[in-house]
């Protein structure tokens, strides 16, 4: 089912696609998708497990590898294999991530500041630069993962809500520097995706459900990993600059100037709000008691960090 009406632009068929954590999630459905619609994908991620993943998906159209995008070494081994396979390179997705667990600023570790943003932003570029030049060369596309949570109030989930409004600013500014070279940004902005990510991330997480709980229903609206999938195959055959879906959340960013001031304006005035967030915080920071001078453990304030594929 397609997403979105009009002319398709750019045909997907024959096109070399290169996905980062393209093992699961939405870079695993959208590998399946474009294959689908006769690209051929190399997917590039972490897990070890990742060729033989590939190969399960087409014996000959998809090819998997390891690689960090934290590394530019190795993500520029994965251009290089795969121009060395199919002969091209047109479309990259940066699509790896991770989301750190809910934490107030105060008691997020400084490891997952550092990681998130490492992952999220430098990885991204370090994912554009390496597969810059040969998507140049044949007027490709870039696609970046977003998050609606560029334009709503991050509370509880500070770094990651950075991370995505960073790429943002990266998709806008490419946007118009690639302008002369032929080649399309497209941003994508998801809310929750039906991933592993949100079923360890938020369902096991009774105080991320009941912050979640304060905002309208119709926001909260899940959507699977094949429905985000396709919004990015559509995208592509049309050379979109952006895809956000549901398709409601267009209408809050495009408003986000007005919304988001009255918005953060409501939320300092919500109590059932700073009464979540306050026993997040003591979550990170628990208050010692008498018989227990040292309950603040360490280990109580190094969170898992969650993949985001």
């Amino acid at each position: 089912m397609r997403l979105f009406s009009g002319p398709a632009t750019y045909d997907l068929s024959g096109k070399v696609v290169l996905i980062t954590g393209g093992n699961g999630g939405i870079g695993g459905a959208t590998a399946q998708e474009l294959l689908r619609r006769k690209a051929r994908v190399t997917i590039a991620d972490l897990a070890a497990d990742t060729p033989d993943r590939a190969a399960r998906l087409h014996e000959s159209n998809a090819l998997g590898i390891v690689a960090d995008v934290r590394r530019r070494d190795e993500l520029a081994a994965a251009v290089a294999a795969t121009v060395d396979r199919f002969g091209r390179l047109d479309v990259v997705i940066a699509n790896a991530g991770l989301l750190p667990k809910a934490a107030t600023l105060r008691t997020t570790p400084e490891s997952d500041i550092e990681t998130t943003l490492a992952v999220n932003v430098s990885g991204v570029v370090n994912t554009v630069d390496a597969a810059l030049e040969h998507v140049m060369a044949n007027r490709g596309q870039i696609v970046l993962m977003s998050s609606v949570f560029a334009f709503i109030n991050g509370m509880g989930t500070i770094p990651y809500a950075m991370s995505k409004a960073a790429v943002e600013q990266l998709g806008r500014a490419l946007r118009i520097e690639l302008t002369d070279a032929g080649v399309s940004v497209l941003t994508a902005y998801f809310s929750l995706v039906d991933t592993d990510m949100i079923k360890t991330g938020v369902d096991e997480d009774p105080v991320v459900l009941e912050l979640l709980g304060t905002l309208p229903t119709a926001m909260l609206k899940r959507v699977t990993p094949q429905s985000a999938a396709t919004a990015i195959a559509d995208g592509l055959e049309r050379r979109k600059p952006r895809v956000v879906h549901p398709a409601r959340w267009s209408v809050i960013s495009a408003a986000r100037g007005g919304v988001g001031l009255l918005l953060d304006k409501k939320l300092t005035t919500d109590r059932v709000v700073l009464d979540v967030l306050a026993r997040l915080d003591r979550r990170g920071h628990p208050t010692p008691t008498t018989n227990s001078p040292s309950t603040n453990n360490p280990s109580t304030n190094n969170p898992s960090r969650k993949k985001i594929s």
